[in-house]
């Protein structure tokens, strides 16, 4: 099943004006609110590039995400997406929706679980659809740090470009960090591993971001997403992609 291309922007649109929201982070519960934090948040992210001349080539990122609190509750709905041309030939093409939840229980501990819809046009999948829950530990909370870790059982459906499917059992686990360099400028390293039968997938993202002001900042970030057995007809079994973008939140 190909995404045409004006779904494509249809769905560019809906993420930058907030029916689909997007964290830039792929997997892991967001941290604990502050006392203070708003009732809703939320950010959008766009990178762009486009060359012509000798080279001809177009780069599209686009993420969203909107969290909303309820007494222990933290709620986060997000997506992505970004595409690849080159010379008129699209060499990526990938969405993700997904929706979690946090669970505040005492001290450092929470219950989380969410759902996810990606779907990547050369990974040999037609698209997987993942949901996972379990328990994690907020290790560090201060004003320079913060730490969490995730453990838990999963499911993932597996549909595959040549009609066959799977149902997979799977264990996750993820680590979350991140270092308020200054006032304006913090890094953020997030992990995650989902052990599957067949397969293992791991997701890294590393990201640095400077705030211009209130609401607009410069996010540079490096992710890397490896499948240790994808299907015969992917391209390859490791994804990374590096990225400067303007993040808007609000």
């Amino acid at each position: 099943m190909l995404v045409s291309r004006d779904s494509r922007w249809l769905l560019l649109v809906m993420l930058l004006g907030g029916a689909l929201p997007v964290h830039a982070d792929l997997f892991y519960a967001p941290p604990a609110p502050q006392d203070d934090a708003p009732k809703m948040s939320g950010e959008a992210e766009l990178g762009y590039t486009h060359l012509s001349g000798n080279s001809n080539s177009r780069t599209l990122l686009a993420k969203g995400r909107l969290t909303w609190l309820t007494g222990r509750h933290t709620r986060t709905l997000r997506g992505e997406t970004r595409s690849v041309q080159e010379n008129d030939e699209t060499s990526t093409e990938q969405y993700l929706l997904g929706g979690r939840e946090r669970y505040e229980l005492e001290g450092p501990h929470y219950l989380f679980g969410f759902g996810r819809w990606e779907k990547d046009r050369f990974s040999g999948y037609d698209y997987q659809l993942t949901t996972i829950g379990g328990y994690g530990r907020q290790w560090l909370d201060g004003p320079t740090h913060t730490l969490s870790t995730e453990f838990g059982p999963g499911y993932r459906h597996d549909a595959y470009q040549d009609g066959e499917e799977d149902d997979l059992g799977l264990a996750y686990a993820a680590l979350d960090y991140r270092w308020n360099i200054s006032e304006g400028a913090y890094f953020e390293q997030a992990l995650s591993i989902e052990a599957a039968a067949p397969n293992t997938t791991t997701r890294s993202i590393s990201s640095l971001t400077s705030q211009l002001n209130s609401h607009l900042a410069l996010k540079m970030s490096f992710e890397v997403k490896n499948n240790t057995d994808p299907p015969d007809n992917a391209e390859a079994n490791t994804d990374r992609t590096t990225s400067m973008s303007l993040l808007y939140s609000w």
